[in-house]
């Protein structure tokens, strides 16, 4: 989902002895609406539908447990409410706060897809054997999304995440396979 202005999170909780993430972001708080406490979350998952009444999240740097009282959809957004908040100066406290799951609770995806923290890191390269870089960011655009490579001098390369561009990864051995069109590397 498009980040929409929100800062990134500042730690996705890293630590696991894998080097997986232990939480994954899957919304940010904006602020609160109405009088009952809501606030206004913008959806950054796949997989919204988890979001719901019941559903255990860790909100804030601190990762602290809320649960769920209510989430129903604003627009391109949720509007959610947590147990134990009731008021909106409660619920002001998370304005501007990433809201996470535990990446043990991740939905599992169908053969050939990845999350993309499993990407970043990658290294690429491409298909006549030249190692470009490694992958250090995805932008998300409108049309698709865009694979942010460093190289070693430190020059980025923006690769669109298009199919005649991505042509696999291998997650074992840490590789992206890519092919240049003419005109993505300068």
């Amino acid at each position: 989902m498009p980040r929409k202005n929100a800062p990134s999170p500042a730690d996705a909780g890293s630590g696991s002895p894998t080097g997986e993430p232990v939480y994954l972001a899957v919304g940010f708080l904006r602020r609160p609406h109405g009088v009952r406490g809501e606030l206004i979350m913008d959806i950054h998952t796949d997989f919204p539908d988890r979001l719901r009444a019941g559903t255990k999240v860790f909100v804030g740097e601190g990762h602290d447990p809320l649960k769920i009282a209510s989430a129903r959809p604003h627009g391109t957004s949720l509007l959610v409410l947590f147990r134990g908040l009731v008021n909106p100066e409660e619920a002001g406290r998370l304005r501007n706060t990433w809201v996470y799951v535990t990446a043990a609770d991740r939905p599992p995806l169908p053969d050939g897809k990845v999350y993309q923290y499993q990407i970043i890191g990658l290294r690429v390269v491409t298909d006549d054997g030249r190692e470009l870089g490694l992958l250090t960011e995805i932008l998300e655009t409108g049309a698709n999304d865009v694979y942010v490579v460093k190289a070693a001098d430190g020059k980025e390369i923006l690769l669109p995440a298009i199919p005649d561009v991505i042509l696999g990864h291998d997650l074992s051995d840490g590789v992206m396979r890519v092919h240049l069109l003419d005109g993505l590397e300068t």
